[in-house]
């Protein structure tokens, strides 16, 4: 009896290969930056992971709180003083009404891409599966409590906290 030799799988190396939807596989994202340059990477980070079912955690600290106190979410700013990236002279970004300038730019390009503004942005991340954490000291540091911040926040835990919840976890800081 002759058996037939399985096919070779040819995965693409421009294009991985995560497997099971259900890859049993954890993200941890801590997000420590409150302006809105800052606030998207974090978030189209987390999108892609819940797209890929990967378990996905966000904890939010220090000036990362911005983006989930209800008085600041939905305000962010974008200066682009000190951000070399602008690819512009520092000086402007010190002029009167730059930064307005430069946020409302910023916030139409995002929406030209079908992007959402943060608050939509993390309720799209809480209804595909994310969870959201708030640092335990930021949050004493800034005098907030869970009434504070956006609903879908789960707790205010502490760093260590975080650390258990997400043992195991690939881990980026932004």
């Amino acid at each position: 009896m002759t058996t037939t030799p399985a096919p070779e799988t040819v995965e693409s190396p421009l294009v991985p290969s995560f497997g099971d939807v259900d890859s049993g596989r954890k993200l941890a994202i801590i997000c420590s930056k409150g302006n809105l340059d800052m606030a998207y990477p974090g978030l189209i980070l987390a999108n892609a992971a819940l797209g890929e079912g990967i378990e996905t955690h966000l904890f939010f600290t220090f000036w990362g709180f911005d983006m989930i106190n209800k008085k600041t979410m939905g305000d962010l700013k974008f200066t682009m003083l000190g951000n070399t990236a602008t690819h512009l002279p520092q000086g402007l970004g010190g002029l009167p009404g730059m930064t307005a300038m430069a946020t409302h730019q910023l916030r139409r390009t995002i929406a030209d891409l079908g992007v959402p503004d943060v608050p939509e942005f993390l309720q799209q991340i809480v209804d595909s599966g994310g969870h959201l954490w708030a640092c335990r000291m930021s949050a004493d540091m800034q005098h907030l409590e869970l009434d504070d911040l956006y609903d879908e926040v789960e707790a205010i835990i502490s760093a260590s906290d975080f650390i258990e919840k997400t043992a195991g976890a690939q881990l980026l800081f932004i």
